[in-house]
């Protein structure tokens, strides 16, 4: 499974691991994440703007 980090905040988004608190549960692939979503540390960017986590840290 893959990760996706946020520019600005350094949010980290696991597909093994989801975002419960979001409405996605683990397993959510990054495909099914709506395009408008923001991200729920900072709201300041949204999911085009994320980048793939090649560190493999999560926060």
């Amino acid at each position: 499974m893959s990760s996706y980090r946020c520019p600005v905040c350094d949010y980290v988004y696991d597909e093994s691991v989801g975002a419960p608190h979001e409405g996605f549960p683990a397993g959510t692939s990054w495909d099914s994440i709506p395009d408008d979503w923001c991200c729920p540390d900072c709201g300041v960017r949204e999911k085009v703007d994320f980048e793939p986590n090649l560190t493999g840290s999560t926060k």
